[in-house]
């Protein structure tokens, strides 16, 4: 028997399936983490993108990647993430998202 095949790259439904959408998501990160381009195994100095901490109940607090800069609210706020994408690579899942907006 052989496995499906399964779709690379960043998809909304694999994060779906870690996040649940109808639990809370607060924000946890009182600062954007940048994130730094690497060529050749060196970091350079061009700013890839930023990195936000989110926690759910029931989750261990999990990192999302933006490639603009974002307004983060105070910690702890209630927040919903636009356009949650997650992918998989070597049993670790890692996400990206266009923005977040406040709840509470």
């Amino acid at each position: 028997m052989r496995k499906k095949y399964k779709k690379s790259g960043y998809s909304t439904k694999l994060a779906e399936e870690y996040i649940e959408k109808s639990n809370a998501i607060h924000s946890i990160s009182t600062e954007l983490e940048e994130q730094y381009k690497y060529e050749d195994n060196k970091r350079t100095d061009e700013i890839s993108g930023y990195k936000a901490w989110f926690s759910q109940k029931d989750l261990p607090p999990f990192a999302v990647k933006f490639e603009k800069k974002i307004d983060l609210p105070e910690y702890l706020s209630i927040v919903t993430i636009e356009n949650l994408q997650a992918i998989e690579v070597n049993y670790n899942v890692y996400f990206k998202a266009d923005d977040i907006k406040v709840i509470k």
